[in-house]
């Protein structure tokens, strides 16, 4: 009878719980954003018998309910915490924290794809840019300065190998020494703007190109919860966030080729990704011109996420900065958008792009 009696407390008990979770789902607003996952959450579908049918509206429901479910963020810490702390896994989903900071194993290297993105490139010079001054550069993922390290690790000199075996017409800026561990975030992939000086240097004696000495002023735009903290849902502090201002990125204007509209380099309209702050994030096309530019000079970035943050600083040599990004353009419709003339040109791609072979 006891027993009988702890089987109907411990059923009421959960059931209890069930429906509270279901009545709190109900009345906590839903959120629009996940500042921790950097993006968009899925609203409450729309109802149809059209879509009833086809099963639209249950797919959606489900994403729905798993976005917006209570404590999510809370139980995605907790998942990550047994993962790597009761299980002793020394990753969650590929993602691992290590002295304070986050890093995602992007194992094993697919050579197929770095030669791919490689024939992109090759497709691209082919088809405009023959007879300019074409330059590449890779960008190493972080985990390439972590030391001695026990987590999984793809062949970073065969990345550079298959690179220059392909892009025979490109003259190759190495910028690896150019960069330590701390030049980049903690929470995030990406490099931090303000310990670029280096790498602004190497490229800039490679192009044959002003070293000009900047007065940049570090101002300091708040907190910066990466996209790996999201990943993670570990207990790591957020990184610091600052940009690099003077004269001349003040005077700079900008035009997003997509949206037909004019800006500044920095945007500082609250986004839930805070590197969007860098050109307004991603685009296919945009440009920046500088208004007190001494010099008619043109350069060609075909870039990443990471070209966002250190176009700004090869501005005082140019007059105009034409970014691309081939993840979101396909390279054969540039020449409706771009006159190709004597411009310099950069190819500068992250291993982490160049590995997953997303080029257009």
């Amino acid at each position: 009878m006891q027993y009988k009696t702890k089987n109907i407390i411990i059923t009421i008990g959960f059931v209890s719980l069930l429906i509270l979770v279901f009545f709190i789902n109900i009345v906590v607003e839903d959120k629009q954003i996940s500042i921790t996952e950097r993006r968009k959450l899925a609203g409450f579908p729309e109802i149809s018998i059209s879509k009833l049918l086809t099963g639209e509206t249950t797919s959606k429901f489900e994403n729905y309910a798993v976005d917006q479910f209570v404590a999510r963020d809370t139980f995605r810490s907790i998942k990550a915490f047994y993962s790597t702390n009761i299980y002793k896994q020394k990753d969650n989903n590929n993602f691992f924290e290590k002295d304070g900071a986050i890093y995602k194993m992007d194992y094993p290297l697919n050579e197929k794809n770095i030669e791919k993105s490689a024939s992109k490139i090759n497709e691209v010079y082919n088809t405009y840019l023959k007879g300019m001054n074409v330059y590449f550069a890779i960008i190493p993922d972080k985990n390439y300065y972590l030391e001695n390290d026990d987590h999984l690790k793809f062949d970073y000199n065969l990345v550079k190998q298959i690179m220059n075996n392909e892009l025979t017409n490109l003259k190759y800026i190495d910028i690896w020494d150019s960069l330590e561990l701390e030049d980049y975030y903690k929470t995030d992939l990406h490099w931090r703007q303000e310990k670029l000086d280096k790498v602004v240097n190497t490229i800039e004696t490679n192009m044959n190109l002003e070293n000009i000495e900047s007065n940049y002023v570090i101002c300091d735009v708040g907190n910066l919860y990466g996209t790996y903290y999201g990943q993670l849902s570990a207990n790591v502090m957020p990184d610091k966030m600052y940009i690099l201002i003077n004269d001349t990125i003040n005077n700079c204007t900008t035009y997003n080729y997509e949206t037909q509209k004019t800006g500044k380099i920095y945007d500082e309209t609250p986004s839930q990704d805070k590197y969007d702050i860098y050109l307004s994030g991603a685009t296919p096309i945009i440009s920046i011109e500088n208004e007190n530019a001494t010099t008619d000079k043109e350069l060609l970035l075909f870039r990443d996420s990471f070209g966002s943050s250190i176009a700004p600083l090869l501005m005082e040599n140019y007059k105009k900065i034409t970014l691309i990004d081939l993840r979101y353009i396909s390279s054969k419709i540039l020449g409706s958008y771009i006159e190709f003339k004597d411009q310099d040109v950069l190819f500068l791609y992250s291993t982490v792009v160049l590995n997953q072979n997303i080029l257009k």
